[in-house]
This record gives C-alpha cells, sequence and structure tokens, in this order.
C-alpha cells in the first residue's frame, strides 16, 4: 500500500473506491489479519505526542485519509487519487457493496446497546448481510479471561469483519493487540460510526463535512468533553505542518545556492 506522510503517520494513498476495493480484496487473501484505521487530524497529532501510539499506526495496514485536513495534503501532493474516507462512510458503501458475498461481520463496541443498533440497522439496510455478532465491553479494562472468552465469542463466529467502535487510541490499541488473536481477515477501527448508524449521535451536516469543520459540530454537541482536546489539537497541527512548511522551504533553497 502507497502512502504519504502527514506529521510522521503513514497515511494511505486511496481515494474511497480504491479503499473499498483493497479491503475486498483482502478478503479473499490467505495470511495474517489485516489492520485499518480512518485517521484524523487528532489521531496524527496524538502520533507525534505519543511515540507509542505511534508505532500502533505504523503497525496497521492501511490509515484511510478520513480527517478533511489529511484527504487535502494527500490531494495537494498526489492529485485525485486521495479523497476523504470517513469511517461512517466507508461502513456503509463496503455493506452496501459485499453484502450479498458471504462475508460474516461482527461489531464489537459502542455504548450499551449501540452494537444492537446498528446490526439491525446493517440488515435492514442491506438485505443479505451476514452479521454474525456483536459484543459490547464494559466501560473498563477486561480482565484477561474476560477477553479470551470475547476472544472465543468472536471466533466461534467464524467472523470475517470486524468493526471496532471504542474511540481513539483504544480501538487502535485494541486492533493491534488482537490481531493475532483473531480468525478474521480484516478489524477496522471506525470510531463513532455505530453511534451514527444506530441513531445515537447525528452525522454533521454535509456543508461541514466539506470545509473540514466536523470537528467543530462535534464540539458544538459536546463542549464540555472536547473542547480543550481540539484546542490543542488543532493549535498543534497547525503549528507543526507550517514547521515542516519552512523547514522545507529552507532546505530547499539551501540546496539550490
Amino acid at each position: 500500500m502507497q502512502t504519504f506522510q502527514v506529521l510522521d503517520t503513514p497515511i494511505g494513498l486511496v481515494n474511497m473506491p480504491q479503499a473499498i476495493h483493497t479491503a475486498a480484496q483482502w478478503l479473499k487473501e490467505e495470511g495474517r489479519c489485516r489492520l485499518v484505521t480512518f485517521a484524523n487530524v487528532h489521531m496524527v497529532v496524538e502520533a507525534r505526542r505519543k511515540p507509542e501510539f505511534g508505532d500502533i499506526l505504523r503497525q496497521t495496514d492501511l490509515n484511510c485519509p478520513d480527517g478533511r485536513p489529511l484527504s487535502w495534503i494527500g490531494t495537494a501532493l498526489h492529485g485525485n487519487c486521495v479523497s476523504q474516507v470517513a469511517g461512517p462512510d466507508f461502513i456503509t458503501l463496503f455493506c452496501e457493496q459485499t453484502a450479498g458475498q458471504g462475508h460474516r461481520h461482527f461489531l464489537y463496541g459502542g455504548a450499551d446497546g449501540v452494537a444492537e443498533k446498528t446490526a439491525h440497522e446493517l440488515i435492514r439496510r442491506y438485505p443479505g448481510i451476514q452479521i454474525a455478532g456483536h459484543y459490547t465491553p464494559p466501560f473498563r479494562q477486561l480482565t484477561r479471561q474476560e477477553d479470551e472468552q470475547v476472544c472465543r465469542q468472536i471466533n466461534q463466529s467464524r467472523a470475517d469483519i470486524i468493526w471496532v467502535c471504542l474511540g481513539c487510541p483504544k480501538q487502535e490499541r485494541w486492533i493491534v493487540e488482537h490481531r493475532d488473536l483473531l480468525n478474521a481477515k480484516i478489524i477496522l477501527a471506525v470510531g463513532q460510526a455505530f453511534d451514527i448508524l444506530a441513531g445515537v449521535r447525528p452525522r454533521a451536516p454535509r456543508l461541514f463535512r466539506k470545509l473540514g469543520m466536523e470537528w467543530a459540530y462535534r464540539l458544538i454537541q459536546e463542549p464540555g468533553r472536547l473542547w480543550k482536546r481540539y484546542l490543542v489539537t488543532n493549535v498543534l497541527f497547525v503549528v507543526w505542518m507550517l514547521q515542516r512548511l519552512f523547514h522545507n522551504e529552507i532546505g530547499n533553497h539551501s540546496a539550490e545556492t
């Protein structure tokens, strides 16, 4: 998978059709389970602030350009072969295009009842889709015995695809830690996709998404919880990207002289 770098995080050089095609191809292959994330500004900033998280994102097979600023950077560098690949859009389009192919889906995460509602919604929208099961973990770290039981449950379901909704960075850490414990072909960390599909949380209006302001819509919804996160994250992203741009320009100028 070709990538481009955003603050040292490898982002897939893909658009939505290519991302769906790649995942569909992986379902036909044997070998190690593939891991997919949907990266945004918050994730790449956290990856730079916390090297352990950066290492996690470098172990995945594909970090899709979910955040609009990341897709803009990719487009500026590589043209139309890069576009936004958001988790909530990917799960619905992927399920729509593969519903009749016999793949078995498992939903892991979400608040109480959300995974179940998501499963019902996928079945309603895409007749023929096979939901192998779902599990909502408690809001705490599972014991070793509990985790082993969950892994058995997922493997016994014969799931090909596992969709994980635990929030960042917990979900990305979970998919890497469980890659070799599960028999699925693909594990995808899809953020708030379950909440949107289940109708628990509305998706940002199209205008907000087009302008790269989906974070602002979420901030309006949950200002008390998110204001500090977005204030710090967005400022650091802009500062660090400007530093990169400035240093590259200085380096290029020095090379020319």
